[in-house]
């Protein structure tokens, strides 16, 4: 057995390590800097009571990203260092995000063992590469992210820490190999176990979903499926869950093999960035060769977030979460017996809540940070929950899922079909979708996104907002001006939050104003970037008026985007004539 010894390295506090809902994210060369990640690592130790890190077991893995392999070579030597008893990482460094709350709340050693927590290395759906971005952050026992008390205490101790523990003399792991290696050091047997990234998480979707129906809807001659990982690492689980146990065709996977630098694109599964599955399924510019896929969907980079589509039909997010509840009862084993309650983040749009009435459901709408539906969900008070930013998913893990989101939609097109896959005619994405509208009625809604806006017109243009609503009906003189037809603003406030499960109150969430006829328009600053500021618009009609649910969703909303953008002083404030993306 290796012995090794750890010593205390000299540090000093490096400005602008608070870490957001997200973790910690910026450029890989402000991480590379000396002792940079290695004081946001020691911060997390030193924030954690004792019985979290000595003698504990930690999971430490990621999408995979450029800087990943030395980061979690560094994070095992200051792990060993202090105190902890083992290190679980997913073969290559790759686990999923939801994969990891997966390992975290199922995964039991060959000695009994459990996860107290995890370092989750991503920065999610933003680029990676030498010059792009890097993450990392923490999740507790529950599987979810560290709660604000947590990540205060992190950020208080990254502007007083002096020096951080590490065992240098450690050599360097083997992530590739599975298999057990240990090491003796000043408090014992210190264990690196490098296992097989899939196996836990695959394990959990076969207890969630009836495989054998989906299988049976991929072997259907009627019925053709495209999924794209973006060459992030739910590629790592494409081929175990698509191919090997569902049956699906490999020439079906795109862009599946995980790369540090996700290929040179973009890993953010919306219609901009996910080109080539949007042009696969007939939503591109110009015309598609071939037969069209009845189904498709992408991942981002962590895989935690998904995109749904249908032969020349993009399915909203907001859509996508409320056909999921509406569903899940009928269609989904785990949820046979019902739903605890439904839960979206405030700028997601209210489809989730028309379904919650009309089922008699729980609901509750929350502030944009996943942690606010694992309280939810950790007092037995949401089974399935969204977000308009593509995250979907439930109690079955802390985290978004983006696969899960998928076989949550093969499930529902399975169920839709059961009595047709032979020969009758598809029940489509787009039947399912158009006949949720029926029942439900229609939000028109789209999000416009300005990214890398410079930080201080970002704020100002906030302030404007929010000086603006003390005055309605000056607001609804503007608003008049701009379209006579469009609706008054009933109300306008910035969005807080009182957690029904512990009481904590988030303020500034967002800003809102909402109109007499159920219209709304939401602001939000996100901290999601790593450089500037992006601004958020999110501008969402309602029409319950079945005879009028099938226009073109930017032509119906062009008013009131145009009320917005006028409204806000979009292009004064920021400079920009037009969004770095609309979806």
């Amino acid at each position: 057995m290796v012995m090794f010894s750890f010593t205390r390295k000299q540090s000093a506090p490096i400005d602008g390590q608070k870490p957001g809902t997200s973790g910690l994210r910026k450029k890989v060369k402000v991480f590379m800097q000396p002792h940079y990640l290695q004081n946001f690592v020691q911060s997390t130790f030193n924030a954690l009571t004792t019985d979290k890190v000595r003698g504990a077991t930690l999971v430490v893995s990621g999408d995979g990203r450029y800087y990943s392999k030395d980061a979690i070579q560094i994070i095992i030597k200051m792990a060993a260092a202090n105190g902890v008893r083992r290190i679980w990482v997913g073969q290559n460094g790759l686990l999923s995000t939801p994969a990891v709350s997966a390992v975290i709340r199922e995964r039991v050693g060959v000695d009994g063992s459990k996860a107290s927590g995890a370092f989750i290395l991503t920065a999610s759906h933003n680029p990676g590469g030498p010059h792009e971005d890097f993450g990392i952050k923490y999740n507790m026992e529950n599987g979810g992210p560290a709660p604000e008390g947590i990540t205060d205490k992190i950020y208080e101790n990254t502007k007083t820490i002096n020096e951080y523990l590490i065992a240098e003399d450690l050599p360097d792991v083997d992530i590739a190999a599975i298999g057990v290696t240990s090491f003796g050091g000043p408090e014992g047997q210190f264990d690196v176990e490098i296992f097989y990234s899939a196996s836990d998480y695959v394990k959990l979707m076969k207890s969630i979903f009836d495989f054998e129906s989906i299988r049976k809807l991929l072997s259907s001659p009627n019925f053709t499926f495209c999924y794209d990982a973006l060459h992030g690492v739910g590629g790592a689980y494409a081929k175990p869950i698509f191919v090997e146990e569902l049956g699906a065709q490999e020439s079906s996977l795109l862009n599946c093999t995980p790369k540090e630098d996700f290929g040179g694109g973009h890993p953010d599964p919306n219609l901009t960035y996910a080109k080539e599955l949007v042009a696969r399924m007939g939503l591109g510019k110009s015309d598609s060769q071939g037969e069209l896929p009845e189904f498709g969907a992408a991942a981002d980079g962590d895989a935690d977030r998904n995109m749904v589509l249908g032969k020349r039909f993009f399915v909203t997010p907001s859509d996508s979460v409320a056909i999921i509840a509406a569903n899940a009862v009928e269609s989904i084993p785990y949820f046979s017996s019902g739903l605890k309650g439904v839960a979206r983040s405030m700028p997601t749009s209210a489809a989730l809540d028309v379904v919650a009435k009309h089922l008699k459901l729980k609901f509750f709408e929350v502030p944009t940070g996943w942690k606010f539906f694992g309280n939810l969900m950790d007092a037995g008070l949401c089974s399935i929950c969204g977000e308009e930013s593509f995250g979907t998913g439930s109690d079955h893990i802390r985290e978004k899922d983006g696969i899960w989101a998928v076989l949550a939609w093969l499930s529902i097109i399975a169920y839709k079909n059961k009595e047709n896959l032979s020969g009758g005619k598809l029940v489509t994405v787009e039947d399912i979708v158009r006949n949720h509208w029926a029942t439900y009625g229609r939000h028109y809604y789209t999000r416009y996104d300005y990214e890398n806006v410079d930080a201080g017109a970002a704020k100002e243009l906030m302030a404007y907002l929010v000086k603006l609503q003390s005055s309605l009906p000056e607001v609804n003189k503007i608003v008049k001006g701009i379209h006579s037809d469009v609706s008054n603003v009933a109300s306008a406030d910035e969005f807080e939050y009182k957690d029904p499960v512990d009481g904590s109150i988030s303020k500034h969430q967002g800003i809102r104003y909402l109109f007499e006829d159920g219209s709304r328009l939401v602001f939000r600053l996100s901290g999601t970037g790593s450089e500037g500021a992006t601004i958020r618009l999110y501008i969402e009609q309602y029409e319950k008026d079945s005879s009028k649910t099938g226009r073109d969703s930017q032509e119906a909303l062009a008013p009131l985007v145009d009320v917005a953008l006028k409204l806000s002083k979009m292009q004064e404030f920021t400079g920009r004539s037009a969004p770095t993306v609309i979806t």
